[in-house]
């Protein structure tokens, strides 16, 4: 058995799915994973946490919740200027690890660019290969919804902080991108734009776990529509054409709010968005607010559903660019019709047409049309389905991603 030592901003059940399910997997494959990641609170995929060893590093100890402020912001400003507090201190956590055993690749996983200074020096020290997993970058979002926490409001001063932030951000990663061996990301699109920083970088979807996500039968007394996730901002994820479509189904009184619910799994930030353009568009009454649940219960969630929505909006220069969601492969696993609104116009679209899995949406009357079909079916047989390609279905896998990293990490060890 060889052994990767794994150096992630996030890992569950502080979210971070893709590495969780990683370290679940790879171990088939001749790989054992040892963590080091940030000390977060818990979230979800409480199921994941115990899957390998894992270190954890405090570095917002204060108990009082405006104390952890203050040394969020201090931290925050630190790295602007250089200081990377959080990279020395997670570097020295992983550097005891290997002083004290033998690891034969490293892997650091971010969606920003916290650990990769960490992960650059040790590799330069320790002469480890480097494995660069990127999960998101700055450059696929609309605007600065890159930064997962509110940037105090300081009159003249805001925005140049989050510019000043973003510069430094994308000028640490892509100076750390060359010394990788491999960088492996999450799209075609991030593939093309981190090729430009190291030309060894390669595709490995998000996916879903078949050991949890697989069709079932469930019949229900109502047709369901279903998101389950976040919604960053509107220009991210617009759902201004689904409720266009509910609006025109229930003006010709094919649904009513007795026989049709769109249940949203979602924060309360997020519900704010969503209540607003439902009130805007006369259709509140169809609404239901779930909130979060256990990742461990989304199959049960998902195969309750007669259509899953994916909210995104078209990319180009102002909209999202490149995102292939894990909600798009949990819901492709499930074989439950797959609304998308509106239309990426790109990667998500043609996956979703490719595998025969349902609809990305230019405007509201396929919305109507989409909906009226499937709740159709639904009046009929009491459940919804759709003609999966399987073939196609596999490579999305999670064991599928954990083999293509073992690839890797067997290249270069």
């Amino acid at each position: 058995m060889k052994h990767v030592l794994i150096l992630c901003d996030l890992f569950p059940p502080a979210f971070g799915p893709r590495m969780g399910y990683l370290c679940k997997y790879i171990q088939r494959y001749g790989w054992e994973p040892v963590v080091v990641t940030e000390n977060m609170p818990a979230c979800n995929f409480r199921f994941l946490e115990h899957v390998c060893e894992i270190h954890k590093v405090d570095f917002y100890t204060a108990k009082h919740p405006l104390l952890q402020k203050v040394k969020w912001l201090a931290i925050f400003l630190l790295s602007l200027l250089g200081l990377d507090y959080k990279d020395w201190k997670i570097g020295r956590r992983a550097e005891r690890l290997i002083q004290t055993r033998h690891f034969d690749a490293l892997l650091c996983s971010t969606y920003r660019t916290f650990p990769l200074p960490a992960a650059g020096k040790l590799t330069r020290k320790y002469g480890l290969p480097l494995i660069i997993d990127l999960r998101d970058i700055i450059e696929q979002y609309s605007g600065n919804e890159f930064i997962t926490r509110k940037v105090p409001t300081i009159p003249g001063l805001r925005s140049l902080i989050i510019a000043a932030f973003r510069k430094r951000s994308l000028r640490t990663r892509n100076h750390i991108l060359p010394q990788a061996a491999c960088v492996t990301t999450v799209s075609d699109w991030h593939v093309n734009i981190l090729r430009t920083y190291n030309p060894d970088t390669r595709l490995i979807y998000n996916g879903f776990d078949p050991e949890i996500f697989y069709p079932e039968t469930i019949p229900t007394d109502c047709f369901i529509v279903t998101y389950t996730g976040r919604l960053i901002s509107k220009a991210m994820r617009d759902p201004s054409l689904l409720f266009e479509g509910l609006r025109k189904l229930a003006s010709d009184g094919t649904l009513t709010p007795k026989n049709c619910r769109v249940n949203w799994y979602v924060d309360s930030e997020s519900w704010e968005i969503i209540s607003s353009e439902a009130m805007r568009y006369g259709v509140s009454s169809f609404m239901e607010m779930k909130g979060y649940v256990e990742s461990s219960t989304i199959p049960k969630v998902l195969n309750q559903s007669s259509v899953l929505l994916l909210l995104t909006n078209k990319a180009d220069t102002q909209g999202p660019k490149g995102i292939m969601t894990t909600k798009l492969f949990e819901s492709l696993a499930v074989e439950k019709p797959i609304l998308c609104v509106r239309s990426d116009e790109s990667y998500l679209a043609e996956t979703i047409q490719e595998l025969n899995a349902g609809l990305a949406a230019t405007n509201a009357d396929e919305v109507y049309d989409f909906l009226l079909h499937y709740y159709k079916e639904w009046k009929e047989k009491g459940y919804t389905t759709v003609d999966i390609r399987r073939d196609k279905l596999a490579r999305f896998s999670r064991t599928e991603q954990a083999r293509q990293f073992a690839r890797i990490f067997e290249q270069y060890s």
